[in-house]
């Protein structure tokens, strides 16, 4: 029996962890892959207030370390199911016990929805440019999106890159004007606006795409072998689906306390309703979620 069980080891997960643990409650996270979440395939991270500029995963593996020096637990697992109710969890390997659980699952890259898309994921479609982006050295790279993580790909891949086209469906990015301006600045950089990508080429590997301007129906192809699609994310909810209250976009819907619709239960970071979704907010989403929990069980 713990006291706290959190799924999900991001930024979310693992505040949560260092915060009720260094509260005397017993906590396990559970974690199907690796501690940090998207942060930890971050390039490079400069707006984490205390943390000048640092490496994605190197903040990751610090914040996976802090959590557990105060006696938290972290366990690489699948979760198959949760009993709201009992507050029961069951994993590929075990079952597990707690009086509040907290939610922390994070979201997963969207995709374009294009044929060839999954065929040729990881041989040239790519949702992570700091994960991939090092395969694609000299090489011409494209973008789609037009928010933050699409810009900071762009920028990212063009000290790489000899050229990237950075594709948007707007006449105007939704990023940050930092960003814009260093897009904007970058002369390896090329933004093709009003467009979308409508096909992707290859057989093993990729090697093209269409973009279509969407105000003149005008078809233009690009000889590239790599596509990073950066254009949102969905929340890892299908487990708790008509089990806990969502928006009518798969988030977890809270209060200011982090309290879900069900007793007991909690959600922080990306996984909820919310506007701002970052590393920062992530962390704090998962303190009050941690503070919450301990208060309703204590």
């Amino acid at each position: 029996m713990y006291d706290i069980i959190i799924i999900g080891a991001g930024p979310a997960g693992l505040n949560a962890a260092l915060y009720a643990s260094r509260a005397g409650k017993k906590t396990l996270v559970l974690e199907k892959t690796f501690a940090g979440g998207q942060a930890a395939t971050t390039y490079e991270v400069d707006n984490y207030i205390g943390v000048e500029k640092c490496d994605g995963a190197a903040l990751a593996m610090k914040m996976a370390s802090q959590a557990t020096s105060f006696g938290a637990e972290i366990k690489y697992e699948d979760v198959l199911d949760i009993n709201i109710e009992e507050k029961r969890i069951k994993t590929q390997k075990n079952e597990y016990k707690s009086k509040a659980i907290i939610l922390s699952m994070g979201a997963n890259p969207k995709k374009l929805g294009l044929e060839n898309e999954d065929k040729l994921r990881g041989r040239g479609v790519s949702y992570c440019a700091t994960c991939d982006g090092n395969f694609f050295k000299e090489k011409i790279a494209c973008v789609v999106g037009g928010g933050d993580t699409a810009l900071e790909d762009a920028i990212y891949l063009s000290a790489l890159c000899k050229k990237v086209y950075l594709i948007h469906r707007r006449n105007s990015f939704r990023a940050v004007s930092l960003l814009i301006n260093k897009v904007e600045e970058n002369s390896k950089i090329e933004c093709i606006f009003d467009s979308t990508v409508e096909k992707i080429n290859g057989d093993n590997i990729m090697e093209s795409i269409v973009v279509k301007n969407v105000k003149t129906n005008e078809e233009t192809k690009i000889d590239t072998n790599a596509l990073f699609v950066a254009i949102g994310t969905s929340p890892n909810t299908d487990i708790v689906k008509d089990k806990i209250t969502l928006d009518e976009n798969g988030y977890i819907i809270t209060d200011e306390n982090m309290k879900t619709s069900a007793d007991g239960v909690f959600a922080a970071g990306d996984i909820r309703q919310k506007t701002l979704r970052q590393i920062i907010t992530a962390a704090s989403d998962g303190a009050v979620a941690a503070n919450s929990a301990v208060t309703d069980i204590s």
